[in-house]
């Protein structure tokens, strides 16, 4: 039996939630918040699907794929993933350190030596998975077909210095870091097949993810929901322009960039967050171990705080908190943080997160996923604040 027929997609009936432990009409304030949220152009739409035990248990799809054209989003609409699209890269990375072609402390230039110069000699993979390497953190400013081509951003990063010394600081890494992560793939396994191709063959095929791919593909384009904004005139880490730019940018042919540029269905992510709740594996399909998952989810950032966040403290009067980063995945970790997750999820509850529009979650302890996906992006902070508030409405109906 395939991977394909072990991921339920639709939810269950009321006596199935009430056996999962949720209350239903508490469960309905998450789809309360969603249609609030798009009445009130905080977002154009949402598809989520939230699950216990691998049982779907909430499988909401409301809203506009294009509000400016009136196009309804469907439940099978194809989203760009923004920066989710770090996960698939990371898990690529880490099933090539379990067959022992990658290692997490062997510096990136034993695999790519050109990139030894600068004061980059000492970086390695694990500093580029917790966002410690001190490599850039801003969009580069390169022409677009550098940009979303892999070689060419990589031959770049080697002429660039630090920003800090590894594991001196957090300071997450927009698009750099996993393009050389990517080209570090290629070097020890690619085959002469291009990054695109390693992706599919080696984690979206054998997990059924039958809509996802690394740049466009000609049969999903149809149903893609191009990358818009629902801010302005509010500080944002990326004007608006910039961001659906980039969106753009994403959907060019050829386009290769691995920090952001995939697109997905909501299915397709929940079988990914699927695996990975199961322990690395779905169905026939084994992509890393349990002992691996354990080892990246915990934070192996300390105290240090995300850099890339500094704004917040000024723009939403924030104070400063961890920035709880493992091994390739964000973590809930201790404490009263803002965003991304519930102060309800158990603390090595992980997950990723995109640029104001999508994410997925892990409570192992309560065996729960969420994945969310949604157009008419939101900032950044508003984004975060809004997946804790549904992560809150979800697990404030988890009753038993």
């Amino acid at each position: 039996m395939g991977s394909q027929d072990h991921v339920e997609l639709e939810a269950a009936s009321l006596d199935e939630i009430r056996g999962l432990g949720f209350d239903p009409e508490r469960l309905a304030g998450v789809k309360e918040k969603i249609l609030s949220d798009i009445g009130e152009e905080k977002c154009h739409g949402v598809s989520m699907i939230a699950a216990r035990q691998g049982k779907v248990v909430l499988a909401i799809t409301e809203g506009y794929a294009d509000r400016e054209n009136d196009k309804t989003l469907a439940t099978d609409s194809i989203f760009v993933t923004m920066s989710v699209a770090k996960q698939f890269t990371n898990v690529l990375a880490l099933s090539l350190v379990e067959k022992g072609l990658l290692k997490l402390h062997a510096p990136v230039a034993e695999v790519i030596p050109e990139f030894a110069t600068l004061g980059k000699e000492k970086v390695n993979l694990y500093h580029l998975l917790t966002h410690t390497s001190g490599l850039l953190s801003a969009v580069p400013a390169v022409a677009p077909d550098v940009l979303m081509n892999i070689e060419k951003l990589t031959s770049f990063a080697c002429g660039l210095p630090l920003e800090s010394q590894p594991g001196e600081r957090v300071n997450y890494s927009i698009l750099l870091g996993h393009t050389v992560i990517a080209a570090m793939c290629l070097k020890v396994a690619g085959n002469g097949r291009t990054y695109a191709q390693m992706l599919s063959e080696e984690i979206f095929d054998p997990l059924g993810m039958v809509s996802t791919s690394l740049g466009p593909r000609a049969d999903l384009m149809d149903r893609l929901c191009p990358v818009k904004v629902s801010y302005k005139d509010i500080p944002a880490l990326l004007p608006p322009e910039a961001v659906e730019g980039i969106g753009s940018l994403l959907t060019m042919p050829g386009c290769e960039l691995p920090g952001a540029g995939c697109i997905t269905t909501v299915q397709d992510v929940h079988r990914f967050a699927e695996m990975l709740r199961r322990g690395g594996a779905l169905g026939d399909a084994r992509i890393l171990s349990p002992g691996m998952l354990d080892f990246c989810t915990r934070n192996h950032t300390g105290e240090k705080r995300n850099i890339l966040f500094d704004m917040w403290r000024g723009t939403r009067d924030w104070l400063s908190y961890p920035a709880n980063i493992g091994v390739g995945f964000f973590m809930r970790g201790e404490g009263d943080i803002p965003g991304l997750f519930s102060v309800m999820n158990s603390p090595r509850t992980y997950g990723g997160f995109g640029a104001g529009s999508t994410g997925f979650t892990v409570d192992p302890e309560r065996d729960i996923t969420l994945t969310f996906l949604s157009t008419g992006l939101m900032e950044d902070s508003y984004h975060f604040e809004r997946i804790g508030v549904i992560a809150t409405l979800l697990l404030a109906a988890l009753i038993e």
